[in-house]
């Protein structure tokens, strides 16, 4: 590193935040970084995305499908991921979260029946599925939709 390399960090300098039309000395006089004439020199500019009176790309390209706004993401796990836990433990989805057995809760957590359990367990969540409902109480746990 010697005095002649040393240079501004990339993009410390000419930020676009300059103040336009503050006359020559300011560097962005008289046309005030805006060009010689044109459609984008003048004000009222067209938007982002206008093509000219052309159809939009955003309009062109067909839409398929429907997106239903009330959908629930409800995250399911399987019975057999509850054998980490200790003989008589409360599962609560605080407590899958902090076994790392699932991130978020979402809009819920659902019990599916795939494996098996062998641990006699309380479970605290939002729903159950049929088979799961009985694999719990075969080992002995319990079950609350919560």
């Amino acid at each position: 590193m010697e005095l002649s390399n040393l240079r501004p960090a990339d993009g410390s300098k000419h930020s676009d935040n300059f103040r336009r039309g503050r006359g020559h000395g300011s560097g962005n006089g008289k046309t005030a970084g805006k060009g010689h004439k044109g459609q984008k020199a003048r004000s009222g500019a067209p938007r982002i995305g206008f093509e000219g009176g052309q159809m939009p790309l955003y309009r062109r390209i067909p839409k398929r499908g429907f997106k239903n706004r009330n959908t629930l993401d409800i995250v399911s796990i399987n019975v057999s991921r509850l054998d980490v836990f200790e003989n008589g433990d409360t599962v609560t989805v605080e407590s899958l979260i902090e076994k790392g057995i699932i991130k978020n809760s979402r809009d819920g957590v659902k019990i599916l029946g795939n494996g098996e359990i062998t641990k006699k367990l309380t479970v605290k969540v939002d729903a159950f599925s049929a088979t799961a409902k009985e694999k719990i109480e075969a080992a002995g746990g319990s079950i609350e939709a919560v």
